[in-house]
């Protein structure tokens, strides 16, 4: 399924594709088809043998380099993060993409009953999961940071802020399951609802526990008192 809405499938068939649309994500994220559809309506601009129709990331990157280019000139307006999302396949992307480059060149709204996400991850996927079948924090990052990002950009920090940012949706996320079913947790009444980060109630009978083995052994020491020995010298041998 492509995920695209009617009106769009219709429109991108009337276009006489070297291809069909089956799969949004795979079959956009080289920038070819993107590049075939501008074609026909600038086609002063948009020259078909410059562009080269491979799954290669130097293929992707040499064709979405030069339609960023044309994007510029033109004033498209199609962000970045748009084309980002299209060439590592995120959800959500390539069908956004396509949907603006719609509504661009033929001036008519897409009539959709969803906004479409604009963070590109499959967090809207995950929400409609029950709680225990949910990707754990370090699953979600290899879902969300694509082996391509990687190559693409090997700045460190950058790679490193997407996981946290990753990570930082996931705490959030669980924080609020714990707060709408604390019965799953095992949650009473007044304990915390994140036990890193606690913010009021009882505390672990662990470290409860130990708190008071520590108390104990103080209170020992403080009333342990020194006692004083005498010792008696031998007396001395009477001279003869």
């Amino acid at each position: 399924m492509s995920g695209l809405p009617r009106e769009v499938l219709k429109w991108l068939q009337s276009l006489d594709l070297t291809h069909s649309v089956k799969n949004t994500r795979r079959d956009f994220s080289n920038g070819y088809l993107v590049a075939e559809i501008f074609s026909w309506y600038y086609p002063q601009d948009i020259q078909m043998h410059s562009f080269v129709n491979g799954t290669s990331i130097e293929r992707k990157m040499g064709n979405w380099q030069q339609l960023e280019r044309f994007f510029q000139r033109h004033q498209l307006g199609i962000a970045k993060e748009r084309v980002d999302g299209t060439i590592h396949c995120k959800p959500g992307a390539a069908i956004a993409l396509v949907e603006q480059v719609y509504t661009l060149l033929t001036n008519r709204k897409v009539r959709k009953l969803e906004k479409t996400p604009n963070d590109f991850t499959d967090s809207s996927y995950q929400s409609q999961l029950p709680s225990y079948a949910r990707s754990t924090a370090s699953q979600a990052i290899k879902n969300n940071i694509a082996i391509t990002e990687l190559t693409t950009q090997p700045d460190r920090i950058v790679s490193m802020q997407k996981a946290q940012n990753i990570v930082d949706t996931h705490v959030e996320h669980r924080r609020q399951e714990r707060e709408h079913n604390p019965e799953r947790f095992g949650i009473r009444a007044g304990d915390s609802l994140s036990p890193r980060h606690a913010t009021g109630g009882a505390e672990p009978k662990s470290v409860k526990d130990s708190k008071q083995q520590e108390s104990q052994e103080h209170n020992t020491e403080g009333s342990s008192a020194v006692k004083e020995v005498e010792v008696s010298q031998p007396s001395k041998p009477a001279a003869p």
